[in-house]
């Protein structure tokens, strides 16, 4: 690690770090962060020349404390005339990513991509852009370490840049701290930043964020987090050989589809990872049994998150093999008949009034109202609900309950794909759809605008891209 002085224009920057084990391109990822200069348009004088993308820094010379001198324009914004048409480019940079529709791109800062594609498809939930703004330094808990606050903090400051500007944003200080947090993530193999595991940052990320979040009090919006992304599982544990049963509950964010010879659809998947055998101490037969767990799904979030279990630990190869295996998702999830039968007493009233609903909508006679529905009109609403629908206890008054609830339906709203047979290498990319309804896959510092029906195409069955977490969002009704 070296520390230099820029120089640009008039500008001066002393002590920017160096990181020699990187490529110089990280280094002006750096400076545009600084100056506002993209990489592509730096021009940085060393010895010898101009300091290239992919030189080797031994090679180039740079002493501790050296002074560089950098070239290159940040992007101008052009005033447009008073009379006439006003061009893209010539708007403020927050106009331009208003006028373009869609967040911007973010840098690979060298096998980055599992971390961006996570960061897009979390970014694309206003509930947790919300939540990140309500937080502040003085509401930090004092049983909350300093590396989680600064995660936090990054993860806020990010957003906010994410949503400011129509140019890619070089992410240097969130991967820093996330790093810093969880040293994994800082894994080198011959003097590179090692790629990782784009699920396991989705999950220490919302578990960073989970803890940050909370605020002192008993009600649920203590709890964003869990809120947006928690579903509640209830859960009977039975031993067949000895007839011993219990039962348990937990909050997950993710639910896991399990892929098999059996499994062509997401359906099946998360019918097979709902079900799960353990072994553990037997009370009664006095050693070690099978039980058999079965899951249901006691509680729902505004958020439900799905994993495609592919990758698995190949002994032979002592590496990561991912499962290829087609498996189709759709576009409209219904997890009605993974729920427990205390929550699809709940989820009836509101399911028949969103199909009256849609039946309005596609011209149906309408039929007779349920009682829950003839106080006055229905309308659908996003996914801005006061409380979920659970098995719980809930601190939301019942009018709020009432005039906001889930229905056990979501729509999908990002998906993150891998490309690639090993986790430890490949290529991750976020898909997700903006609130026009257009589609944008995100590939690291560039943004493409995709159709829909391509969307459900990334099912796997080859080496192209294929979804390994999908992202829908609660369809709800407001009574």
């Amino acid at each position: 690690m070296l520390k230099v002085t820029v120089k640009w224009q008039k500008a001066v920057f002393p002590d920017v770090e160096i990181d020699t084990s990187q490529t110089p391109y990280l280094f002006k990822c750096q400076l545009y962060d600084l100056t506002g200069v993209p990489p592509e348009r730096q021009k940085i004088m060393v010895k010898g020349g101009l300091l290239k993308d992919d030189a080797d820094w031994k090679t180039v010379g740079v002493k501790e404390g050296q002074k560089l001198m950098m070239m290159g324009t940040a992007d101008e914004i052009v005033k447009a005339p008073e009379k006439g048409p006003v061009f893209m480019e010539d708007l403020p940079e927050e106009e331009q990513a208003v006028a373009i529709g869609h967040s911007a791109g973010l840098f690979n800062l060298g096998n980055t991509c599992y971390m961006n594609s996570t960061i897009q498809c979390l970014h694309s939930v206003p509930e947790l852009k919300t939540a990140l703004l309500e937080y502040r330094q003085s509401e930090q808990r004092n049983d909350l370490d300093q590396p989680s606050h600064m995660l936090t903090v990054a993860t806020r400051d990010l957003f906010n840049e994410l949503g400011k500007t129509a140019k890619p944003v070089a992410p240097m200080q969130f991967w820093m701290l996330l790093r810093k947090k969880y040293p994994q993530f800082g894994q080198l193999h011959n003097g590179s930043f090692m790629q990782q595991d784009a699920e396991e940052c989705w999950t220490q990320l919302l578990y960073t964020l989970s803890q940050s979040l909370r605020t002192a009090g008993a009600n649920e919006n203590a709890e964003p987090v869990k809120r947006i992304f928690g579903v509640e599982l209830v859960s009977r544990i039975h031993c067949q050989e000895s007839g011993e049963e219990s039962s348990e509950a937990e909050t997950v964010y993710s639910l896991k589809c399990h892929i098999s010879q059996e499994v062509n659809h997401l359906h099946e998947g998360l019918r097979h990872g709902l079900k799960s055998e353990l072994e553990k101490a037997s009370p009664s037969l006095g050693r070690s049994a099978i039980y058999l767990k079965e899951s249901r799904i006691n509680g729902l979030p505004r958020y439900l998150t799905v994993q495609f279990v592919r990758f698995f630990w190949k002994r032979e190869s002592n590496q990561k093999a991912k499962i290829l295996r087609k498996v189709d998702y759709p576009l409209e999830l219904d997890v009605y008949d993974f729920c427990s039968d205390e929550l699809r007493k709940k989820l009836e009233s509101p399911r028949q009034i969103l199909r009256e609903e849609e039946g309005r909508k596609a011209g149906l006679k309408a039929q007779e109202k349920t009682p829950a529905s003839r106080d006055g009109d229905v309308k659908m609403a996003d996914a801005e609900v006061s409380s979920p629908i659970n098995g719980g206890s809930s601190s939301a008054t019942s009018q709020e309950v009432q005039e906001k609830q889930l229905t056990g339906i979501y729509d999908l709203v990002a998906v993150l794909t891998h490309k690639g047979r090993s986790a430890d290498s490949g290529h991750y990319v976020a898909w997700v759809k903006q609130d026009n309804g257009k589609w944008i896959e995100f590939d690291d510092d560039n943004p493409i605008p995709q159709r829909e029906e391509d969307i459900v195409k990334l099912s796997g069955g080859g080496d192209w891209h294929m979804a390994y977490i999908c992202m829908y969002k609660a369809r709800v009704i407001e009574a």
